[in-house]
């Protein structure tokens, strides 16, 4: 299984904005020896979004060209529903949900079978939540001290659209994101720009 191993705190730097969301990626964001000294074409904004967007959620090219695809033939703006069909992959909820501290680390997770998705086991990190579905850390993953404590001790970002269960260690998609409540730096309309040419 193909995954992404480029230094974070680089891609950070890189991209302006902290995609891998540890509290440390930006700290020398602004030192001298980062600062652009080059004017960005309007191409070169385009791709940046677009590597935001992979960066954030930990995907390669060939998964983002797909989930344009698929959005382009949905209803309604492009955009949004690129960013709502990310976000309810099964890795990223996890992670939104405090059980990982990274996506990185819930891609893992999911990928070693620590989940299950209504009771059912399932090891896809790809795998697209159904509104209403709770993702469940399994008795395995609850045997282990750690990853109980990653989930009992997040002081994360509480989102609208999930439902957090602590006694259970379960997490529920209520209902599909608005736009406005996804927490990334994105301007997406030069994502689709980048993939409509």
């Amino acid at each position: 299984m193909a995954t992404r191993r480029s230094p974070r705190f680089k891609e950070c730097r890189r991209l302006g904005v902290n995609v891998c969301g540890h509290p440390k990626a930006m700290e020398r964001a602004n030192a001298p020896a980062f600062a652009k000294k080059k004017k960005v074409s309007e191409y070169g904004l385009q791709l940046i979004e677009k590597q935001k967007v992979k960066a954030y959620y930990g995907i390669l090219e060939k998964q983002m060209r797909r989930y344009f695809e698929a959005a382009a033939k949905s209803s309604g703006n492009t955009g949004d529903a690129l960013l709502v069909s990310l976000e309810c992959r099964f890795d990223n909820l996890v992670y939104r949900m405090g059980f990982a501290k990274s996506i990185r680390m819930a891609r893992q997770m999911v990928s070693h079978g620590h989940f299950t998705v209504d009771g059912k086991k399932i090891n896809i990190p790809s795998y697209a939540v159904k509104v209403g579905q709770t993702i469940t850390l399994s008795e395995k993953g609850q045997k282990s001290g750690a990853l109980k404590a990653v989930f009992l001790e997040d002081k994360g970002l509480k989102l609208e659209y999930i439902e957090k269960n602590l006694d259970g260690f379960s997490g529920k998609l209520t209902r599909l994101p608005l736009r406005s409540e996804i927490p990334v730096e994105i301007k997406e309309n030069l994502v689709i720009e980048y993939y409509s040419k």
